[in-house]
């Protein structure tokens, strides 16, 4: 019958990707038709026909629309529709962390974006800590904008010490299976977020008061720094930037340095530490000084005994101002700027004293001392004193035995010992016999002269050793004895003449009371 004819598309619903190409078949159940075609605002070619069909090929889709088909039947014309539905898949995902450093519970923003999306309402952005979901944002709301839209998804947290280097991402879904589609997915790189404290200034530990090529220890230390290990110190003395060493322990950093100021004066010595986005900078002042030890001079370092030298003290002429001066054995303390001195007459006892001078400085408040010590090396001759080298010595028969002599003198002299007209070794023991018997000559020597000394050595027999043992326990045995015998007779000795003494008292009160009756009876 006229009229019943219909007309259809191929596909019949569609998705196409943003800037693509699409091709579309239109067709009728005419057995004759006559003009047909399609309407679109797309820029259009065909692409094939047959007598009942006609393809197209649509270029650059970049919109949503709906294409009409159309066939006419004996005068009559048919209409049917296609829904073109265009999509951007998330091709590009940018996740932002404001700022990258941020401070322990200071607030900080992550933000997700995509440049160019379609359609907005199939997207799904999930901003993500480490696996865990942060937040998630769809956009069923914006079904109405526009094509290639741009998509944004914002949390803002509260720093903790936990978060630092904590991953964040951003993963963004776009599912078209309600349009007939597939899902596309899209992900961010990954941004490390960095947390830190540095809520304390640095401090400086060194000396106020430097000496000048003297070197002194300096630190700069932070308290209550997160992550402490990180810090980055900068030391300063004036414009010489130091080399220092770098530590760390707990929620502390530091840094030991060495610092020598070669010029006198006030100087700044400063310290930057830095963490991250924050730098702070402390200094202080130092002052330096210049105090090298005084001079001490001995007019004669070996001198002889007996010999009067000079010992003279000053300060050194790079001292400002002039320091007091106390020289050990002066009888005064000269004023300042003025040398300390004595006259003294070295003894053999002398021999290694340490002679100082002492000199004091006040700098900045504050008194400095230096000291120089000289050790006397006086000279004199040798001497064999009976103390160290005995006229008469015995050695015991078939014992080793050595000769007991040791000189005094300085330089220490050498000693050489002969017996029978022969040099006797005096390092090596000797096994003592009777043929040791007699007198050694012994002969010490330095370069202010000699001195010789004879020796009588008797050698006795193992006997005769005893014997003198044996006589010797006796004579403490006996000693001893007579000691217990007098401590415990002492008592009664006492008493005895105790009683005596009361004897006599009474005798004499007796005589005295004779007395007194003779007289009153005479009278």
């Amino acid at each position: 019958m006229k009229g019943q004819f219909e007309v259809s598309v191929w596909p019949n619903q569609t998705l196409v990707e943003f800037g693509q190409s699409l091709r579309v078949n239109c067709s009728t159940t005419c057995p004759d038709p006559g003009p047909s075609g399609i309407e679109t605002s797309f820029k259009k070619s065909q692409a094939g026909k047959g007598p009942q069909w006609k393809e197209f090929l649509l270029e650059d889709v970049t919109e949503n629309s709906v294409l009409q088909c159309f066939f006419s039947c004996a005068g009559i014309q048919k209409n049917t529709s296609l829904d073109i539905t265009v999509y951007h898949p998330p091709k590009q995902v940018i996740l932002e962390l404001q700022p990258a450093w941020v401070a322990v519970n200071e607030a900080f923003t992550v933000k997700c974006q995509v440049p160019s999306v379609a359609p907005l309402e199939n997207l799904t952005l999930t901003l993500l800590q480490g696996n865990q979901e942060l937040h998630r944002k769809n956009f069923v709301s914006l079904a109405t904008a526009s094509l290639r839209s741009q998509a944004e998804a914002t949390v803002s947290v509260r720093a903790q010490r936990e978060n630092d280097r904590c991953n964040f991402s951003c993963h963004a879904e776009l599912d078209l299976s309600p349009q007939g589609g597939g899902i596309f997915h899209g992900s961010s790189a990954v941004k490390v977020l960095r947390i830190f404290e540095f809520s304390q200034s640095p401090q400086i530990w060194v000396s106020s008061l430097l000496e000048v090529g003297m070197a002194e220890a300096v630190s700069c230390e932070v308290a209550r720094v997160f992550p402490a290990k990180e810090v980055i110190f900068h030391l300063f003395l004036g414009d010489q930037e130091l080399s220092p060493s770098f530590s760390w322990k707990g929620n502390t950093a530091w840094a030991n340095a060495s610092i020598r100021a070669m010029e006198t004066g006030d100087q700044e010595l400063s310290c930057f530490v830095s963490l991250g986005p924050t730098e702070q900078k402390t200094r202080t002042f130092v002052h330096v000084y210049s105090f090298p030890p005084p001079i001490l001079e001995i007019e004669e370092l070996y001198p002889l005994a007996g010999t009067d030298i000079n010992v003279t003290c000053s300060g050194h002429v790079l001292t400002s101002p002039s320091p007091t001066l106390e020289l050990q054995g002066a009888p005064y303390i000269p004023a300042p700027g003025e040398p300390a001195w004595f006259l003294l007459t070295v003894r053999e006892e002398d021999d290694g004293r340490n002679v100082s001078c002492e000199a004091s400085l006040e700098v900045q408040g504050q008194w400095l001392v230096k000291t120089t010590v000289i050790q006397l090396h006086v000279f004199y001759k040798p001497r064999l004193e009976e103390s160290g080298c005995p006229g008469n010595q015995t050695w015991i028969e078939g014992m080793e035995q050595m000769l007991d002599c040791v000189p005094e003198g300085n330089p220490t002299p050498s000693l050489v010992c002969t017996w029978n007209g022969m040099i006797f070794d005096l390092q090596v023991p000797q096994k003592a016999t009777q043929n040791h018997t007699g007198t050694y000559r012994c002969t010490a020597t330095n370069q202010l002269g000699s001195v010789s000394k004879d020796i009588d050595v008797l050698v006795q027999g193992p006997e005769e050793e005893i014997n003198s043992i044996i006589i010797i326990i006796v004579i403490l045995g006996v000693s001893v004895i007579t000691i217990a015998l007098y401590l415990n007779c002492l008592p009664y000795k006492m008493k005895r003449k105790f009683h005596y003494r009361q004897n006599e008292q009474s005798k004499d009160e007796e005589n005295q009371f004779s007395s007194q009756q003779a007289e009153k009876c005479d009278s």
